[in-house]
This record gives C-alpha cells, sequence and structure tokens, in this order.
C-alpha cells in the first residue's frame, strides 16, 4: 500500500503571534508547512529546526512584489504544489481617528492590511492545486455591520478593504476550483491585540484549523470565524 501524502501549506506571516502557532499547529496534524518571515532566525527558525523538516522557513517582506515573485521561483524550483496558501500578516498603527491619520500611515497600513495580501495571493495562487483552499487572516474589525463601537478606524478601514478585495478576487476567480476563506480568529492575546484579548492563539489556533480543514474543497468565498459561522460583511 502506498503512504498517503503529507498534504502541503505555505504560511505567509508566520515569525510570531497567530502565523507562528498555524505553522505549528498544522505541522502537528501532519502538514508539510513552508512558511514565511522577513528576518532571519527568531522563532520560527527554533520552530523549524525541532520538526525536523516538517517545517521549513522561507525568506519574505510580502510587501515587495520582488520578493514575491522571488518566493514562487524558489518553490516553483522545488516543484511545489500547496494545499493551503495562507496569507497572516496586518499591523495597526494606533487608536487615532481619522483625521489624524498622517497620509504616510494611511499609506503604509492600507498596503500592508489590504494591498499585500491580494498581491501575494495572485504571485503564488497557481502553486496552489485544484481543490486546495486560498485563505487570508482578517478579523471581525473589518464587518461594516458590526462596527457599532468607536475606535481604531484606520485598521477597521484596512480590514474591510481587504475583506471587499478578497471578494473581487473571488469574482475575478469563481472557476479556479480553488476554496477561498476570510477567517476571523478572533481577539487574540499577540502584540496586535494586546494582553487584555480574551483568547490564546493556543486556544483559537487549533479551532480555525479545523475550519480550513472542514472547508477544504467548499465553492465560493465565505468569511467565517474560528467557530466556522458565518461574520457579517
Amino acid at each position: 500500500m502506498s503512504a498517503i501524502p503529507h498534504r502541503t501549506a505555505l504560511v505567509i506571516g508566520a515569525s510570531r503571534g497567530l502565523g507562528l502557532v498555524l505553522a505549528d499547529e498544522l505541522v502537528r496534524r501532519g502538514w508539510l508547512v513552508s512558511a514565511t518571515t522577513r528576518q532571519s532566525g527568531g522563532e520560527l527558525r527554533a520552530h523549524a529546526d525541532a520538526w525536523n523538516g516538517q517545517l521549513t522557513v522561507e525568506s519574505l517582506e510580502m510587501t515587495s512584489p520582488a520578493q514575491l515573485a522571488a518566493l514562487r521561483k524558489r518553490l516553483e524550483a522545488n516543484h511545489c504544489r500547496l494545499d493551503l496558501l495562507f496569507v497572516n500578516a496586518a499591523i495597526d498603527r494606533g487608536n487615532l481617528p481619522i483625521h489624524e491619520v498622517s497620509t504616510d500611515m494611511f499609506t503604509e497600513v492600507m498596503i500592508t492590511n489590504a494591498l499585500s495580501p491580494l498581491r501575494a495571493l495572485e504571485t503564488l495562487r497557481g502553486l496552489v492545486v485544484p481543490g486546495g483552499t486560498v485563505a487570508v487572516m482578517s478579523s471581525d474589525q473589518g464587518s461594516i455591520s458590526r462596527n457599532t463601537e468607536g475606535g481604531y478606524e484606520l485598521y477597521k478601514a484596512s480590514k474591510a478593504a481587504l475583506n471587499q478585495l478578497m471578494r473581487s478576487y473571488a469574482t475575478r476567480h469563481a472557476g479556479d476550483g480553488q476554496t477561498k476563506l476570510l477567517i476571523d480568529p478572533g481577539h487574540n492575546q499577540t502584540q496586535l491585540g494586546g494582553p487584555g484579548a480574551p483568547l490564546i492563539p493556543q486556544e483559537s489556533i487549533p479551532a480555525v484549523v479545523d475550519v480550513l480543514e472542514a472547508q477544504a474543497g467548499a465553492p465560493g468565498l465565505q468569511f467565517l470565524d474560528l467557530h466556522g459561522e458565518t461574520v457579517p460583511w
């Protein structure tokens, strides 16, 4: 009997926090995982060393189209085919009302949180097998209908823009046979979420992976939370 092949995943943005725990959780479930970081060494490298080849590290500055193209070439040279492409990257520049946000700050957050994840999908989607999944870490902060409390206006706007761009992506590639997901992992204790958040990644990310695995092969685009429930747009 031939061995069942490993499922393969690429996690963009895994140097710490949710992305690092996601890479670990996938490996724990038997996936072969490549994960990216902007800097060499660090926690991701230590985790990769501990996983004995199941987790490999790639260098990537996601906001650089040239680095995205170089990553694709490296993966193609290794005949990489992905069952899951997951983009996890976001920044927050504080709780300012929008009229106090500088143009440079607005541009930086929108490029990192909205434009670059879609560039990553467009550059790397050809490595995803038919029936595979492309997913992006979003947030219920990007839900327009749930925006009933003040604060973090720029971050919310960037996630709403991400969600809208993902809708456009899904429309443009409706016939490619790939599952498309926006994931709200909940409010977690990370550098972005802060120490007072109600969840920790070690609790939320296994639930997120349950959703990813359960939705594999599903048609269309869905915006789901860590329990697999639909998040309103």
